[in-house]
């Protein structure tokens, strides 16, 4: 059905306004620093795709476009690399995962500091899939 390569195609990203509001207000979340997770697991309705994101660098911190763009950038390439460990656990279930990755930071990261605080926020959000796959059956 979907792709499991590692791409970030335009089907996993998490548009509309109604589907980003109903994330925020309705969503769980929780810190990853320098990443802020919030999540939500909504019942598969013509969703193009199982997981949807969607990555926030908010002005307020990074007032340069070049750092807040540079800072998107690494949270996506991070995502792309590494999304293998949600994938298969999240297609097993009836519902798409939302997540927005918003950044919580001042300074702008390394790669190498994105990439472990994304594998730990995949890593917490896996248990919680798997969790609620466990409580259904």
């Amino acid at each position: 059905m979907e792709q499991h390569s590692t791409t970030f195609p335009k089907s996993e990203h998490l548009t509309g306004t109604l589907a980003i509001e109903q994330l925020f207000e309705q969503g769980e979340g929780f810190i990853v620093f320098p990443l802020r997770v919030v999540f939500q697991l909504v019942p598969k309705n013509n969703s193009p795709s199982s997981i949807q994101v969607l990555v926030s660098v908010p002005k307020k911190r990074f007032k340069h476009a070049v750092k807040r763009n540079r800072f998107k950038r690494l949270i996506r390439e991070s995502y792309r690399l590494n999304k293998h460990l949600l994938w298969n656990t999240v297609e097993q279930t009836p519902y798409t995962l939302r997540i927005a990755f918003c950044a919580v930071s001042n300074e702008l990261p390394t790669f190498k500091t994105v990439e472990v605080k994304m594998l730990q926020a995949l890593t917490k959000l896996q248990q919680y899939v798997s969790e609620i796959i466990t409580t259904e059956q």
